[in-house]
């Protein structure tokens, strides 16, 4: 999957564990396990807005396009 979740990182950085995340922004342990590991087919803009404003960082910052090899290359 060429969208990678830097979620961990993120955490790291703030010193923060998920579960005091998870309970910041409304959403279940496992939800955001499930985000963190990028098994999840999308995220609501609404519960992204709510993890950048907790953790103060940009969507960016939490996901990172990656190209795989399947992937067609830059023109």
């Amino acid at each position: 999957m060429p969208i990678v979740v830097n979620l961990d990182v993120m955490l790291a950085k703030r010193k923060m564990r998920s579960r005091e995340l998870a309970e910041r922004i409304g959403i279940t342990e496992q939800n955001l396990s499930l985000l963190k590991s990028g098994k999840v087919r999308g995220v609501r803009f609404d519960t992204l807005s709510r993890i950048c404003e907790v953790l103060d960082c940009q969507p960016g910052d939490l996901l990172e396009f990656r190209p795989g090899p399947d992937d067609p290359p830059e023109a």
